[in-house]
């Protein structure tokens, strides 16, 4: 008998439901002995045009379609005729296998050849409800779309998807009643507000609180959008009938004219953004050409006005400098009633003086009317002036009453904490505030030996761990050791050394004044309502480094990156965010043009980096090895979101990792940073969320998980992971906590430990019911319990003795800041180090630190604006935007020609 194809022979096994020649020809696709294409379509007549996908669902063999969808086959492909394999389970009634192609995301709303969908197709009731509760789901998922693209303003995303064939409910809402319209009011998203009003969105529907989009409308911008007529924000309708247009129903059509041009003609047109072009005809009656004027004034002022709040940053922090306050007004209207009076005055000496003359009569009629429609003016200016005078005393009473009584909840709140955790054992119950003590010095030494321990006991185990405790390990120590040795008493203009080592310092000038005094909430408080962006904190809450030398603290851990593998990665991936530990002092935000380089000869590396981006603020930043062993790249865009209590930092961006001369690279993202206690009780910071490190060469992938610290603390500072190889098979198990060390160890054993470990607590907490002992346990859930067998991958080294006086800094962030004759003969005049609010803060000057920090965002904004007035865009020096050339994200990628030292043109940003 002639042998078949190998595809041919997929799809008779697939329609035979014969799984072992499936298994056996994927397995032989995977090892590459047999050329398959999964998704292939039969060319015979009993098959045209169909998959094995198709031929499984048909002929309703599950095991192969389960088989199938597990390899990777398209649920969604159609065939020749336009039908899925739902559309085929469907039709023949099998029930199983149309719940297994659902479980893999099949889409039930997919129409064929004959504009059928799967239900339509089907015979079988329980089938069609299965399918119908489907279609309900993927509305929903398309509905939940809209309702998230309109609060965070994402245009591109919402015109897709009003622009399907089949769009979600414009009128769809979420648990609060609010539709996709009031979303986009709450959030000042203009350009999204626009785009949902010209596809019919009803302004009128309220939300469960009886709440209209006008009433969420968050500024005067918005709600002339919501309430715009034939003419207002920037917008044209037409209707057929004025009452029409006064109601403002019927509309016949709608544009935005942001960025519209006109043509001055008979029948004059309007060109809109979109490149759509209207035209439109005056009437004949009256005066025909002035009306066309007036149509076409009145069209480029509002497009004028229209393009500028469209084209404005939404997180501008620039204010409007030509805004009228209340007082200013008041002045104005006093004059005017003085002029008003004046003119009275001399209108009646005239009439008296000339009493006959017929022209005089109409000059003082007309006079007398003006008159009497300035006094009107006057007197709806002052009823105006007072309405807003009372709307705004009562906002500010508002305002107060609701920021005092969140700081009564914080209180109560924190109170209600103290009392479990005496009510409780230290070892279940740990307050906001012990969180930060529980890591004190003296407690995290038994872990920290316990480390030391496990690194030595299994150093004769893989090769990795050996090496990695060669790079890491003993680097760090060594290198600790050596600068605790290095003492302070050569002149600062002199470069010395130690055995050809360049000698750094290992204190700051000064020490960081007392925050006791101070409190975040007092300043917060004040700023209610204020984008987050926005708010500008006094200089006592910084610490003497900028954003960009904050960044550079990734560099500590990257001695011999050259021998790093998947696990190490994982580890130095972790130790990134190691020095954030008590860090609670803010950073200063970086200037637009502002560098940061750093060259260690000891580490060997060099990195540049830049602020690319103000808003949103983007920092971005390149590395590589003096070797040219690695090159360590990536940008951070952190984004704030204050809970009340607590802020939070989620680092957007992509950091990546590259290894020459293994062809590897690997990717990750950093975890969500959340600082506590911002109203009351002790500042303590906290990671948390999933970090998943890729090799793109091999396939591997670390997935390790910052755990959050609950309501008793038992996860506090921990991480877990595991590694799986390309085949998704679990090698390795990581643990550890992120402020003292991470482990490795074989998945066997710590599911075991784990298992243990759980029948031990469950034992202790039956054991603890049936006592009628009131002895407390030892406090032990601040300590790391090492598991037999595993190895050592990364612990943190110690940090100076004076680290508390000096914000809590590392060694290695102590040096980041440190300027003499050599560093500032060959740095640009836009890097860190010059910055003159740093130096002030780093030599104790916290009133001129404070002036300068203000003096810097002055200029900055100003030159700003003097950008937007010339039409010149801002061009980054060192960084461009483009796509990672491993994951194809969009990143900032570095542009080259910093080390040439050709400085000319740069920015005057200090």
């Amino acid at each position: 008998m002639e042998e078949l194809d190998p595809e041919e022979q997929f799809l008779r096994d697939a329609r035979n439901g014969n799984l072992e020649g499936i298994q056996k020809l994927l397995m032989s696709k995977i090892k590459e002995e047999a050329k398959i294409d999964i998704n292939c379509k039969g060319k015979s007549k009993s098959n045209h045009g169909w998959t094995p996908l198709h031929l499984a669902c048909y002929f309703g063999h599950r095991d192969v379609v389960e088989a199938l969808l597990k390899a990777g086959a398209d649920v969604n492909l159609p065939n020749n005729v336009g039908d899925t394999p739902l559309h085929k389970a469907a039709f023949t009634g099998r029930k199983e296998v149309v719940m297994l192609l659902l479980q893999y995301n099949a889409c039930a709303s997919v129409i064929n050849g004959m504009a059928q969908i799967p239900k339509d197709i089907t015979q079988s009731a329980e089938i069609k409800s299965m399918l119908e509760a489907a279609e309900r789901t993927e509305e929903r998922k398309l509905e939940e779309q809209l309702l998230e693209a309109a609060r965070e303003g994402a245009i591109s995303t919402l015109t897709r998807l009003l622009n399907m064939k089949k769009p979600p409910n414009i009128s769809c809402t979420d648990l609060l009643g609010n539709t996709p319209l009031h979303c986009a009011a709450y959030r000042g998203q203009k350009q999204c507000a626009v785009k949902l009003l010209q596809h019919k969105a009803n302004p009128n529907i309220k939300n469960k609180i009886d709440q209209t989009v006008f009433d969420l409308a968050n500024d005067a911008e918005m709600k002339q959008i919501i309430t715009g007529n034939v003419m207002k924000v920037g917008s044209v309708n037409w209707t057929v009938l004025m009452s029409d247009a006064d109601s403002n129903t019927h509309r016949q059509g709608c544009k935005p004219l942001t960025q519209a041009q006109t043509k001055d003609n008979c029948y004059f047109t309007v060109r809109c953004f979109d490149d759509t072009v209207h035209h439109f005809k005056v009437s004949q009656k009256n005066d025909p050409e002035s009306t066309r004027k007036r149509w076409l004034e009145a069209i480029e002022e509002h497009s004028a006005f229209s393009t500028h709040y469209c084209s404005q940053d939404p997180d501008s922090e620039e204010e409007e400098d030509n805004v009228v306050s209340v007082h200013e007004l008041s002045d104005s209207l006093q004059r005017a009633e003085v002029c008003h009076q004046k003119l009275e005055t001399e209108v009646l000496a005239l009439l008296s003086m000339v009493k006959e003359d017929g022209l005089l009569k109409e000059v003082c009629e007309a006079s007398s009317e003006t008159c009497s429609s300035l006094h009107q003016c006057l007197g709806l200016f002052s009823k105006q002036e007072g309405a807003r005078s009372l709307k705004l005393e009562q906002e500010l009473e508002k305002n107060k009453i609701l920021s005092e009584a969140l700081q009564t909840l914080a209180t109560e709140h924190h109170e209600l904490e103290q009392s479990v955790v005496k009510g409780s054992s230290p070892r279940s119950v740990l307050s906001e505030d012990e969180f930060h003590d529980a890591l004190s010095d003296s407690d995290s030494e038994p872990a920290l030996s316990s480390c030391e321990k496990a690194g030595h006991s299994y150093e004769d185990g893989e090769d990795f761990n050996s090496e990695l405790y060669c790079s890491i390990s003993s680097h760090l120590s060594g290198r600790m050791s050596r600068e605790d040795r290095r003492g302070e008493e050569e002149d600062d203009d002199e470069v010395a050394s130690v055995n050809g080592v360049r000698k750094r310092r290992t204190s700051l000038p000064a020490p960081m004044f007392s925050r006791n005094d101070f409190s975040i909430w007092s300043i917060l408080r004040k700023c209610i309502g204020m984008e987050l962006s926005k708010i500008t904190m006094p200089v006592i809450f910084n610490e003497p480094l900028s954003f960009l030398q904050r960044l550079t603290e990734y560099m500590e851990h990257t001695k011999r990156m050259h021998v790093f593998s998947i696990q190490c990665v994982a580890a130095f991936a972790v130790s990134a965010v190691a020095s954030q530990w008590e860090r609670t002092g803010k950073p200063f935000n970086p200037l637009l043009g502002e560098t940061y380089e750093l060259v260690r000869d000891d580490l060997g590396f060099r990195l540049i980096s830049e602020q690319v981006s103000h808003h949103p603020p983007i920092s971005a930043f390149h590395a590589e090895g003096l070797q040219k062993d690695f090159v360590f790249h990536g940008s951070i865009y952190p984004k704030l979101k204050f809970w009340g209590k607590s802020v939070e930092a989620e680092p957007k961006g992509i950091i990546t990792l590259e290894l020459p001369k293994h062809n590897e690279a690997y990717t990750w993202t950093n975890p969500t940073c959340c600082v506590h206690n911002i109203i009351v009780g002790q500042l303590w910071i906290e990671q948390y969320g999933s970090v998943e490190v890729i090799n793109h060469r091999t396939g591997e992938k670390c997935c390790l998980s910052f755990k959050p610290c609950g309501l008793f603390g038992k996860e506090l500072h921990k991480v877990e992971g595991y590694i799986l190889d390309k085949s998704k098979k679990k090698v390795y198990n990581l643990y550890g906590k992120w402020t003292e060390c991470m482990y490795i160890v074989d998945p066997a054993t710590f599911e075991t430990h784990r298992k243990n470990d759980k029948k031990a607590s469950e034992d202790k907490k039956s054991s603890k019911q049936s006592s009628d002992s009131e002895e407390t346990p030892q406090l032990g859930g601040d300590s790391l319990e090492v598991i037999p067998g595993s190895q050592l991958l990364w612990r943190i080294a110690p940090r100076p003795v004076n680290s508390a006086q000096m914000y809590n800094f590392t060694t290695f962030a102590v040096q980041l800041n440190e300027l003499d004759k050599e560093i500032e003969a060959v740095i640009p005049k836009t890097d860190s180090r010059l910055r003159p609010d740093i130096q002030a803060m780093e030599n104790g000057d916290i009133d001129l630190a404070s002036e300068e920090k203000k003096r810097l965002e002055e200029k900055q904004r100003a030159a700003r604006k003097n950008r937007s007035k010339s039409d010149d865009e801002w061009k980054m020096r060192w960084f461009h935007q483009g796509p990672n050339p491993h994951n194809g994200s969009q990143d900032w990628l570095f542009s080259n020609g910093y080390w040439d030292r050709d400085y000319s043109q740069l920015p005057d940003i200090y």
